[in-house]
Formats: structure tokens, sequence, C-alpha cells
């Protein structure tokens, strides 16, 4: 689970299931989950960011990189129309690449407000990705990228 509030949120829906291993580099999630004795918390080390708890940098990448986890939940702070992953922070962009790429399965969480926004790093595409959970997608060329790259797209404002 990556740095956001939105992966924030998930992880409070996660409490309630039994033997996991949750691997984050979000101190929030690591100190929210701490507390449950059936779920392990894993947490990367490297530079702590004072604004959102996020753990950035090196370190936190070679971490990662130990792991191969069957699913990982990543956020973004921006979805480009073209289907671009973007973040403002390299840091951070470089520790979602290493959760990308050492896991079976990408759930991408975001809400529609992510459509509207911009930012100047790109994390990656949207095809890279397994699942893509939102309140809604309104995006033409999002939803056709979702069907040509058969990323399931989850719209939890119309379940």
């Amino acid at each position: 689970i990556n740095i956001g509030t939105t992966t924030e949120s998930v992880s409070k829906a996660l409490l309630d299931h039994n033997g996991l291993m949750v691997i984050t580099n979000n101190i929030n999630v690591a100190n929210r989950m701490r507390i449950y004795p059936s779920i392990e918390v894993v947490i990367a080390g490297g530079v702590v960011r004072g604004s959102d708890g996020g753990v950035v940098g090196e370190a936190a990448v070679d971490f990662i990189r130990q792991f191969k986890v069957d699913y990982a939940v990543i956020g973004a702070s921006a979805i480009d129309h073209d289907g671009a992953l973007l973040d403002f922070d390299f840091r951070e962009v470089k520790v979602a690449q290493a959760i990308i790429a050492n896991a079976r399965h990408v759930i991408l969480v975001s809400d529609q407000t992510k459509f509207e926004r911009t930012a100047p790093v790109r994390i990656g595409h949207l095809s890279q990705v397994n699942t893509f959970i939102t309140d809604r997608c309104d995006i033409p060329s999002v939803r056709k990228i979702c069907q040509e790259a058969e990323v399931q797209l989850i719209e939890t404002s119309l379940a």
C-alpha cells in the first residue's frame, strides 16, 4: 500500500481481514494497522515526509524490491486523459514504480477529482494496472484504455 489518502481509506477496509501481511511506505497505514494482531505490518525505511507520513527515497525503493506481493494498492495524484499516472514527488514515484514492478496484481484506487488535476512526474500508465477502482469515470479515453488493456474498471458510485 503506497502513500495517499485514498490508499489510507483502503487500509481501513482491510482491518477486518485475517492473516494479511501489509507492506507499506505509509506511516499512517502502518500506525493504523499495527494494533491488529492478525495483520503483520512491514514498513519501508527511508526519508519520512512530514507533510503526509510517506517514506520515500532509495532506501524505500530497495526495500520494496525485496518482495513479490500478490496485490499492490496504489494511488496517484493525477490521471491524465491519455492514461498517464502522475504525481508530484519524484522520490515517491520511484517507490510506486517499484511497487508496481513487484506485484502480481496492481489495484489503482482514485476518485474522480484526479482526472481534473495534473502533476509533473510520471508513475506509469493505466495499462500497467489490473484493476482500477474509482467513484466515477466519465472520461471516454480512460474508459477506452481500460477496455483495450483489459483493466477491470470498478465504479463505486454505480454499485
